[in-house]
């Protein structure tokens, strides 16, 4: 009988910065070398991201950033170039924006992630991707893929910014529209910048994105589906393309920024555990002690497996993505995960919470 291998866990590596661009003013492009040795396991798949680690002020800051490079048949070494926009306060975007040099060395994970959508280059599809701000990064390598390997393809992009000045990659988009004239077609709205046309004046909400597929994009045509940018945005989209009948199964969403879910839970660890959390992470099994079922399994976990897996602690990224194999959990927020995924049990270990008292987490399924 052949047995399916388990899933190896990802580990850090470091990296050294190969080249840094400025893309607007306030977002850059960072390059990494990938070591030949290195080469398969940094080999992605385009929408995925890479999780860079670092330590400011003696605190362990995760980050994760799309992989906004097109994978190409034939490398050597895959290219590994991210986006970092800057946030206000944000300690790893600052310093990837305003301090990291060229020869730096960075931690990086090996990328993850499940926005994705493997080319059919038999197919003649209609990719149509709805972007705002830095959710382009993702986008842009999946349908830069698209156009390359289905050449029987269209792709339609929807990009909303706030101003010509700060849409990022407007070469690289340009360039496309230049390669393949009859098969892309770039749809730039701007919020805060007047337009020709009203349509494509403001913000990517509901109303406007109704409005778009009434008048340039008839839903009917769309094969597959990528949301990418800030929740009220996804969210909007979602609700629009549910309206006219959209599969859900063609729809792939990923998020870039959420509000924080507020207060962090005081644990006492002398306290008698409420819950009792089995955890199996690269063939190892750990039980760890909750005393409060407040607090996220992750978080439990970290205290007794600091090897455990995350980056964004947000529900977006996904990378601490488990199976539950016994036992009952709920989840705070989940951004990530699609509705097949959860009914196959798959939980994000930073919003999961025990609702039994013993539960079976596997990060390896």
């Amino acid at each position: 009988m052949i047995q399916t291998p388990r899933r190896v866990r990802a580990s850090f590596h470091p990296l050294v910065v190969s080249a840094i661009e400025q893309l607007t003013p306030h977002a850059r492009a960072v390059s990494f070398t990938c070591p030949p040795e290195l080469a398969e396991e940094y080999r992605y798949q385009p929408g995925q991201h890479l999780t860079v680690r670092r330590i400011v002020d003696g605190e362990e800051v995760r980050r994760s950033y799309s992989i906004c490079a097109v994978p190409r048949d034939g490398d050597v070494v895959p290219t590994l170039r991210v986006a970092v926009a800057h946030v206000p306060g944000g300690l790893m975007s600052t310093y990837l924006t305003e301090q990291l040099e060229v020869g730096d060395e960075l931690e990086v994970m090996p990328p993850l992630g499940t926005f994705t959508c493997p080319a059919r280059p038999e197919l003649a599809r209609h990719h149509v991707a709805f972007a705002a701000g830095s959710g382009i990064t993702p986008v842009l390598s999946l349908i830069g893929s698209a156009l390359g390997r289905e050449p029987l393809s269209r792709v339609t992009l929807v990009f909303g910014n706030r101003n010509a000045e700060s849409i990022m990659f407007l070469e690289e988009l340009e360039d496309l529209k230049n390669r393949y004239p009859a098969r892309f077609h770039l749809v730039t709205v701007l919020s805060r910048e007047e337009q020709d046309a009203e349509l494509f004046s403001g913000r990517l909400d509901a109303d406007r994105i109704r409005r778009i597929l009434e008048v340039v994009i008839p839903p009917a045509t769309v094969d597959e589906w990528y949301l990418c940018g800030p929740l009220g945005m996804v969210e909007a989209a979602q609700e629009a393309l549910a309206e006219v009948g959209a599969d859900a199964a063609h729809v792939h969403h990923e998020i870039f920024h959420a509000e924080d879910s507020g207060p962090s839970v005081v644990v006492d660890t002398s306290a008698p555990p409420e819950a009792v959390v089995t955890v199996t992470l690269d063939g190892r099994r750990t039980v760890v002690e909750m005393p409060t079922k407040a607090e996220s399994i992750l978080a439990a976990t970290l205290r007794a497996r600091p090897d455990a897996p995350y980056s964004c602690t947000g529900g977006m990224c996904g990378t601490c993505r488990a199976r539950v194999v016994d036992g009952e959990v709920t989840m705070t927020k989940n951004y990530a995960l699609e509705p097949d995924e959860i009914a196959k049990g798959i939980v994000l270990a930073c919003q999961a919470h025990p609702v039994t008292d013993r539960v079976t987490l596997d990060y390896d399924a």
